[in-house]
């Protein structure tokens, strides 16, 4: 009997760690400012709260989840420069060069889709591609998991924020998620004016025209605009106005004349409908003035260059090019180009609006900064 006993003993199963109860996540509130549109909707899944985006804010600046343990996603996304990196392309942890410029990380809590070609629709599955490129990150999702739930930090972090200590991919994709969905701009100086907390001077002021007015409208020939809010328009100046869709594309992209042949297909690589070659998506003009180079490509090192672009050089016999862009005037004879014949004080004076779209609140706003 007594070996009996002790054979059982033996086989007795050890009982089992028993996660620590931690409180539940406290529910963050979300405020709306007053001119950005409302009905936003988060996944139900994904619902914000206070410890989730504190640890978004966290990882988003862990380089941990770098392959040498030197880069984050703020590197290429700094703050002081509305989440840009100031490069024409990107560079990853291998010193290689990105295809593609760094978008701006501003108000994607609006953006139905994401990245230039539209290849993520949610923020809960966009992070996973940088932190995994070998010319971002260049490291397995798995790989920074392992290395964060090594820390001393991370796990009572996680447990807080989703209830359990063990770290996973999907819980590191939310709490970035989380965190990205706060940033939030929408105090410039224009947006200021509208409120009558400030006043334009009479160039930013002419600039605002030019920019909201299309040339030759209503029949008047001598109406003078650069028709900049067919594709920026909405209280996020990108585009949301499906009347203008691309042609056999989605509103969101755009061919907007820069080439002939397309050295990188754009939305195409996603879709594979010729419709979509060199369609990319229309980035917000939000804090445009921080976020030079500019285009998919970063070949316009200034806001004057991209106003010469729009007004003199886009390429009218593109393949896939918006039509929209097709109604100003055409360029010399035999040229392929296509103008909106303003002059160079009207380029002055639309410049000089763009750079009202800025936020110096959201650059300094310390709930977005570096927390390490």
């Amino acid at each position: 009997m007594a070996a009996l006993l002790s054979a059982a003993a033996c086989h007795r199963e050890e009982p089992q760690p028993v996660e620590p109860q931690v409180p539940l996540p406290t529910p963050y509130t979300l405020e709306i400012p007053s001119q950005l549109p409302k009905g936003v909707v988060i996944p139900a899944n994904n619902q914000l709260t206070v410890e989730g985006i504190d640890l978004g804010r966290k990882l988003f600046y862990e380089t941990r989840l770098s392959r040498n343990n030197a880069m984050s996603c703020g590197s290429c996304h700094q703050q002081s420069k509305a989440f840009t990196d100031g490069r024409a392309l990107a560079v990853g942890v291998d010193g290689i060069a990105h295809q593609r410029n760094t978008m701006s990380l501003v108000n994607l809590l609006w953006e139905p889709t994401l990245n230039w070609d539209g290849a993520a629709t949610t923020l809960e599955t966009q992070a996973r591609t940088p932190i995994e490129n070998p010319v971002e990150l260049h490291q397995s999702l798995a790989t920074g998991v392992s290395k964060l739930q090594q820390t001393d930090m991370y796990p009572p972090l996680f447990a807080r924020a989703f209830g359990s200590s063990t770290i996973t991919e999907e819980n590191v994709l939310k709490a970035l998620a989380q965190f990205q969905r706060t940033l939030i701009s929408s105090n410039t100086r224009y947006e200021q004016s509208l409120l009558g907390q400030t006043r334009l001077n009479d160039d930013e002021r002419a600039g605002r025209l030019l920019f909201f007015n299309h040339p030759g409208e209503g029949g008047n020939s001598n109406a003078r605009g650069g028709s900049c809010d067919h594709c920026h328009n909405g209280n996020n100046f990108t585009f949301t106005n499906a009347t203008f869709a691309t042609v056999g594309g989605t509103a969101e992209f755009v061919n907007n004349g820069l080439d002939m042949t397309f050295a990188d297909p754009g939305r195409f690589g996603i879709t594979g409908r010729p419709s979509d070659k060199g369609l990319f998506r229309v980035p917000t003009l939000r804090n445009i003035a921080l976020t030079a180079p500019y285009m998919h490509d970063g070949r316009f090192q200034t806001l004057e260059e991209v106003v010469d672009h729009y007004n003199e050089h886009i390429q009218r016999n593109s393949p896939n090019v918006n039509p929209i862009l097709l109604l100003s005037n055409p360029g010399p004879a035999g040229s392929n180009s296509t103008t909106l014949n303003l002059t160079a004080t009207e380029k002055r004076q639309l410049v000089a609006f763009l750079k009202t779209l800025t936020d110096s609140t959201f650059i300094q706003d310390k709930r977005f900064s570096n927390p390490f």
